[in-house]
């Protein structure tokens, strides 16, 4: 009975120089601060119940000897971005060249909060009018593709509020394809991962790439005969490219999303 007497005076000690000490020192109230910061100390109870010098800032986490109100003085705030920005134009008009689209920081990651995710996000593009707006000549040569998620952002009316022609797809027996095609890990070479040997592939030929007069896209093999071996290259990675042969022209494409791309 004298010993459970003891520990309480000793618990209600303990929970009266705690009161004191944060009254005194605060604790972390008014000290946070980011990463390791040596000076960013006072003397007050510890996470592991010690009393005596612990800091508040986002090291003492790893280093375990936080200060012991860190967590509800310096709550954990996650890295915070805007919107995307739009599109860019493309870098360089008349041939394949990237786009880019930036967000910015709105807040700093702080006391451990996640990091900032990529600001920056580049996709390959073409375009069809020089600096001057005058159409780019079309000259023959590979079939140049992307990503069928390009073509969603292709306007669907010309400037004066026609609507363009609604195009149709090339359907292709892929034959071969470099090893450059899934070694590359940015984000806007994903879809090159997947064009696989063997495989039939669906390629939508649409304005701008569709050539007004001719209504054909560059390399889209119409005229070429069903063996002939055709070459094909992606746009945002120039040495992903290969063979493939011509299987059919549809009126639309019902190839998987994965299997599926546009000229460009």
């Amino acid at each position: 009975m004298m010993g459970s007497s003891v520990e309480f005076a000793c618990l209600l000690l303990m929970v009266s120089t705690l009161g004191r000490n944060h009254l005194a020192s605060g604790g972390c109230a008014g000290k946070c601060c980011r990463s390791r910061d040596l000076s960013c100390l006072t003397t007050d109870w510890r996470m592991d119940r010690v009393y005596g010098t612990c800091y508040c800032d986002m090291g003492c986490i790893r280093t375990k000897d936080c200060c012991f109100d860190y967590f509800t003085e310096c709550p954990a705030q996650d890295c915070a971005v805007g919107d995307w920005s739009f599109w860019s134009g493309c870098a360089k008009p008349c041939q394949p060249s990237v786009r880019v689209r930036v967000r910015h920081i709105e807040r700093q990651p702080s006391n451990g909060g996640e990091p900032c995710p990529s600001l920056e996000q580049r996709a390959g593009c073409r375009e069809y009018r020089d600096h001057q707006g005058n159409h780019c000549g079309l000259n023959s040569g590979p079939a140049f593709i992307t990503s069928m998620e390009f073509g969603k952002g292709r306007p669907k009316h010309d400037s004066y509020g026609n609507p363009l022609a609604p195009g149709f797809c090339m359907e292709f027996s892929l034959e071969s394809r470099t090893p450059h095609c899934t070694v590359e890990n940015r984000p806007h070479t994903h879809w090159m991962r997947y064009i696989t040997e063997g495989f039939k592939v669906c390629v939508a030929c649409e304005p701008p790439a569709m050539r007004n007069n001719s209504g054909s896209c560059q390399g889209d093999g119409q005229e070429s005969d069903k063996e002939a071996l055709l070459h094909w290259q992606a746009v945002g990675n120039p040495q992903c490219r290969g063979t493939w042969k011509k299987i059919q022209r549809t009126q639309q494409c019902d190839c998987p999303p994965q299997h599926s791309f546009v000229f460009i």
